[in-house]
């Protein structure tokens, strides 16, 4: 007789039961926290990435308002008179003023021997020569503006201004994960720097206008990139952004601070990043240990005029708010695991009861046949118990396969509703990330926009001014009127930023799409670039008219039809062609030509903003195109072919609700 196990049925259900449920919610907890934790970690390196990006092009922007300034005043006829005349004093009351005024720290005259003439800061200190300065050595070379970034040695900053090279100066303080460095003090500066040459009449260059920003402990930069690129946005009492510029490896100017709430300036950056950075010239991005705290964070390398790197450019996000998601993630898990596992245990243990006590019975009955108690009763009743239990299951074993049967049935009826939810879902999840980033571009193109709008209108007023105060043959009206122009196609270009930043709302009223259409190509037929384009028209008199914003529609007809000229340089045709569709709810308008059609690659992005293959393109015309459809219930279908052409589709609906809309 084999040995008796001493485990019942009860406790092995129990058991079973538990583990068979326990350990699928175990394995999701850990595998969800894991791709919880990775999906936030790319997240955050994305975002750096786009920050870095967004506060290089804060960087730049810098640089070329310097460059505007420097250009702008080495074009002036005065500026360029007092050189030639030598009148060092007055030069210096000029340049002084723009210096204080644009917040410059050098703003230096030299002639074309590299000869100081003057220098805005100080004026008592003239006469040196400069010409192994980076800047002023390629101006003379190449007769054109040079910008950008320079380390500027302590000997060239006293001769500006002794306090210029007291702000360079500084004595390094390693961190925790710097590398050794054997110069304890770093003495030079780093500057964004812009020359420009002067020419007299005979267009001679007559001397070097050259302006600068030191950096060094200029907070000014690094708290514009953090307010445009974080909004100062704060986490527990700590900025949850860090912007800092450096000076090879010295941090020189940066918000970040120290434990006792002073910048972290002259301290170093890590071996790491150092090594990448600077040695190798790469970006850097990850989780790096900045001063006191951990940051997700993104390198990249500042270069001079030869391409040389000289700093690092940074931006970080503390960590710590990720961090504390990850937790507050994972202990969610955790408890949702635990709970389950105490109702998991409590249910086992009451079905285990409901199913083991007819086996106890069962239990009861062999024993006592066992132990030799045949009753007759009982040895009667025994087989019809076994028949009524087998009559039980075959009649279970039916029920079970219909209810199989009918459950197969709705399991793939809700497949179905779930897969289109799903397609649905995808749909929404789809437009809502272009909606938030159309927003979010938006919004950087409103303050781009803004901030160049003012200085523009200066230069437009100034320069119109200045036009109309000279004489018809002044020489100076050519150039002058030059610059009145590409003012005024500036202030056209952010215009456009502003309209795709606004999104204006459509002045809807009923407009024939068909006069409309005639009226475009009546207006454009006559112009150099449709000279040698054929224009069809095949317009469907039976459409009706429908409430549009005429002056949108108008603006993207427009911009399709210039396309098309675009993309035929050489000639060739544009077929307009407008229908119902068999629903007689749609109306469609076609725009083919027989251009030079666009890549596989570009269609995915071609309604994207800034996105553009012209040189001359701002890449915002198909994208307002597309808002101003979307915005009148309607949308966009694009087909292309290389070297066979371009057909835009628009479907527009004959009876949008415009109530809805607005």
């Amino acid at each position: 007789m084999g040995k008796i196990s001493t485990k019942s049925i009860q406790s092995q259900l129990i058991l079973y039961f538990t583990i068979a449920i326990l350990v699928p919610v175990i394995v999701i907890s850990i595998i969800a926290s894991k791709f919880i934790y990775n999906e936030i970690t790319n997240r955050a390196e994305s975002k750096s990435i786009s920050d870095l990006n967004s506060a290089g092009e804060i960087y730049n922007h810098r640089i070329s308002q310097i460059e505007s300034i420097t250009r702008l005043t080495a074009g002036r006829s005065f500026i360029i008179s007092s050189l030639i005349e030598n009148k060092a004093d007055t030069l210096y009351k000029e340049l002084h003023t723009i210096l204080q005024n644009e917040k410059l720290d050098i703003f230096t005259i030299v002639d074309k021997n590299g000869k100081v003439i003057c220098r805005g800061r100080n004026s008592f200190n003239s006469g040196d020569y400069i010409t192994s300065d980076k800047f002023i050595k390629r101006v003379l070379e190449t007769k054109s503006t040079v910008s950008g970034t320079d380390i500027v040695s302590p000997d060239e900053l006293k001769k500006e201004a002794f306090e210029l090279a007291d702000r360079a100066y500084m004595e390094v303080k390693p961190t925790l994960m710097s590398r050794e460095r054997s110069e304890k003090f770093e003495k030079n500066g780093m500057m964004m720097k812009s020359a420009s040459p002067l020419f007299d009449k005979n267009k001679n260059i007559v001397g070097v206008l050259m302006s600068g920003v030191l950096l060094n402990r200029n907070y000014d930069i690094v708290d514009k990139i953090n307010n445009v690129v974080h909004e100062n946005e704060v986490y527990k009492g700590q900025d949850i952004g860090t912007v800092t510029i450096f000076e090879y490896d010295v941090r020189i100017a940066t918000n970040v601070k120290n434990e006792d709430g002073s910048y972290a300036v002259s301290t170093l950056v890590s071996e790491e990043v150092y090594d990448e950075v600077i040695l190798a010239g790469q970006k850097w991005i990850g989780d790096a240990f900045v001063v006191n705290s951990w940051y997700v964070s993104a390198y990249k390398p500042i270069r001079d005029i030869n391409d040389r790197v000289i700093g690092i450019l940074y931006v970080g996000i503390l960590k710590q708010p990720f961090n504390d998601l990850l937790l507050n993630t994972i202990l969610i898990f955790s408890s949702i695991a635990i709970v389950t596992g105490i109702i998991i245990f409590f249910v086992a243990v009451m079905f285990a009861k409901k199913i083991s006590a007819p086996l106890r019975k069962l239990e009861e009955w062999a024993k006592q046949i066992a132990d030799g108690t045949y009753k007759s009763n009982i040895a009667i009743k025994a087989p019809r118990e076994i028949e009524s239990l087998s009559l039980s299951l075959n009649l279970m074993a039916k029920q079970l396969e219909q209810e199989k049967f009918e459950l197969e049935n709705w399991a793939e009826t809700l497949e179905n509703k779930v897969n289109q939810r799903t397609e649905e879902l995808k749909r929404i999840n789809d437009q809502l990330f272009r909606s938030e980033k159309l927003a979010s571009i938006g919004k950087l193109a409103a303050g781009v926009a803004h901030e160049i709008n003012n200085p523009l209108t200066g230069v437009l007023t100034n320069s119109s001014l200045m036009l109309e105060d000279l004489e018809e043959n002044d020489p100076r009206r050519e150039d002058l009127q030059v610059v009145v122009n590409e003012t005024i196609r500036c202030r056209e270009i952010v215009k456009r930023l502003l309209d795709f930043a606004r999104q204006t709302k459509p002045q809807k009223k009923m407009t024939d799409l068909n006069a409309l259409i005639e009226n475009i190509i009546l207006l454009v037929r006559n112009q150099s670039a449709f000279r040698n384009i054929i224009i069809k028209k095949v317009l469907d008199t039976s459409i009706p008219q429908i409430m549009v914003d005429a002056d949108q529609i108008q603006q993207v007809f427009i911009n399709f039809i210039l396309n098309a000229s675009e993309a035929m340089p050489n000639g060739g045709q544009l077929v307009v062609n407008t229908s119902l569709n068999h629903a007689r709810d749609y109306i469609e308008i076609k725009f083919s030509d027989s251009g030079c059609g666009i890549s596989e690659k570009d269609k995915r992005r071609i309604f994207d903003p800034f996105f553009t293959t012209k040189q001359q393109g701002t890449g915002l015309g198909l994208s307002i195109s597309h808002g101003i459809i979307e915005r009148h219930g309607g949308k966009i279908i694009l087909d292309s072919e290389l070297g066979k052409g371009t057909c835009f589709t628009i479907f527009m609906p004959v009876n949008y609700n415009s109530d809805i809309d607005d």
